[in-house]
């Protein structure tokens, strides 16, 4: 018995969780609900807490380094407190929220290349280690992100690749935030290399922060390369839209000698 104690403690035969979604699709805001199934290991143990989180990959760079992070955000305790026999199951169901500024991972149909969300449930287990049990969560975009993205389209840009980059900007609610890279064609493509898109959104609306070819990351001290402005949530006319990304991204090229 003692052996099996401190095997537990390694996660050998200790008790694990299972956790299925009711939907494996969310949107920023919202709530992605579903049931924990805890089964007990090969001895009694004290389940202090079981936690659902949201985790990301997220990019780190560093100096001239680049690696990968799992980072949780949004966690939340749907149960604990109680003892968990061997073979026991125990099941609880739980509600969790998005947060706003979640990264958006799907499109229509179409998964964001390197984009990967997912609902982590963990058990807090004292002296033991538990590693958890992940499952994927596509998360398209609220009508206003698909909106502008939409209305860039009609511009011209395609998508080329997205990611999320560790750090804040001002008004960002996470540890990081998510570009969206898009590539010019036509006019734009004579001025401009490449376009990033981030979303900063609240219950009321978002923040649209638009780069244009990038010299630095958002955080660095290329500030002069960014435009910023603010939509509501019902601010869906994609023809309204395309005129003001033109205006943003006409203001944006004056201030780089673009357009004379």
């Amino acid at each position: 018995m003692v052996m099996k104690r401190f095997m537990s403690r390694l996660g050998v035969g200790a008790a694990e969780v299972d956790t299925v979604l009711d939907r494996p699709q969310a949107q920023p805001g919202t709530v992605v609900t579903g049931v924990t199934n805890i089964v007990g290991g090969k001895v009694e143990q004290e389940i202090e807490k079981v936690l659902v989180s949201l985790e990301a990959t997220v990019e780190v760079e560093r100096d001239d380094s680049t690696w990968y992070e799992q980072v949780t955000f949004g966690t939340q305790q749907v149960g604990g407190g109680f003892t968990v026999a061997p073979g026991q199951r125990i099941g609880g169901r739980f509600e969790l929220a998005v947060p706003w500024q979640t990264p958006i991972t799907t499109v229509g149909d179409w998964q964001l290349r390197g984009m990967k969300i997912g609902v982590r449930t963990k058990l807090a287990i004292p002296g033991a280690v538990d590693p958890g049990d992940l499952d994927p969560v596509e998360v398209h975009p609220l009508p206003i992100q698909e909106a502008v993205l939409a209305a860039l389209g009609d511009l011209g840009f395609q998508f080329h690749s997205a990611d999320v980059e560790k750090g804040r900007l001002h008004g960002s609610d996470l540890p990081f935030y998510q570009e969206i890279e898009l590539r010019p064609s036509g006019d734009y493509a004579r001025r401009i290399r490449e376009l990033e898109v981030t979303f900063l959104v609240d219950g009321a609306g978002t923040d649209v922060v638009l780069e244009a070819d990038r010299r630095g990351g958002l955080l660095s001290s290329g500030g002069d390369e960014l435009t910023r402005f603010r939509l509501s949530h019902q601010d869906l006319d994609r023809q309204a839209l395309g005129g003001l990304l033109h205006q943003q991204l006409e203001h944006l090229g004056r201030r780089r000698g673009w357009f004379r």
